[in-house]
């Protein structure tokens, strides 16, 4: 039952609930929330509907009964099946056993940023900087308003966001030093392609005149691109 139904944390997270007890959706989605799941997991009411059909019709959860509260509409309660067991089980001893590639946007900025000017660069970073250490005031204010004797357990996911928050605003910080002192390797390179667009300088001329004056990089870079 893997392929499209693992593609989705959300849908994991379900199934995680549904070990505990029996629940309609909207119970579901209340008790992600009380428990602060949305900051680690994707969560919208529309989306939850279409994971628990997708669930339903691969045999993993089924309806047990349908319930009215009042006025309320009538909201079917679902149970998870033992083949829903099953792919939890293993869907989550996957995750936390094996490592998988994560493209993250950041990521993907940082490999296509030298299209950006230096200076254009370092003030995105900057900016992102700023962004980063108010998140990671926020995380303090979260772990330090949990009472005293609330198990780490139910807050390992925010520690490790937290450690990784820490190490994105060091590496950004020690880059953005790097490009404001002018210290960046290949710096030199970046400023003068930039130089040379900004000129209107053809891709043609761009590339032979860094070539010329950049002999011991561009030989590099033309190493490293036919290795790919």
């Amino acid at each position: 039952m893997a392929g499209r139904t693992r593609s989705n944390p959300l849908a994991l997270a379900v199934l995680c609930l549904l070990t505990e007890r029996p629940m309609h959706p909207y119970e579901i989605s209340s008790t992600l929330r009380e428990r602060h799941k949305e900051a680690s997991i994707k969560l919208n009411y529309g989306s939850l509907y279409s994971v628990v059909d997708s669930l339903q019709r691969r045999g993993l959860i089924a309806p047990q009964e349908t319930v009215r509260e009042g006025r309320r509409p009538e909201r079917t309660v679902y149970t998870i099946t033992e083949s829903g067991i099953t792919e939890m089980t293993d869907w989550l001893s996957d995750l936390l056993a094996r490592p998988a590639q994560e493209f993250t946007r950041f990521e993907a900025a940082l490999s296509l940023m030298p299209i950006l000017s230096p200076g254009e660069v370092l003030r995105l970073l900057e900016i992102r900087l700023r962004s980063l250490r108010a998140q990671e005031t926020a995380y303090e204010a979260t772990f330090g308003g949990a009472p005293g004797a609330f198990p780490r357990l139910f807050l390992i996911e925010l520690e490790f966001k937290a450690r990784l928050l820490r190490a994105e605003i060091e590496f950004v910080d020690a880059l953005a030093d790097e490009l404001r002192s002018g210290t960046f390797e290949g710096i030199k390179l970046w400023r003068r392609m930039h130089e040379l667009r900004l000129a209107g300088t053809s891709p043609e001329r761009i590339e032979q005149l860094l070539t010329e004056e950049f002999r011991e990089e561009m030989s590099w870079l033309t190493e490293l691109t036919d290795r790919g």
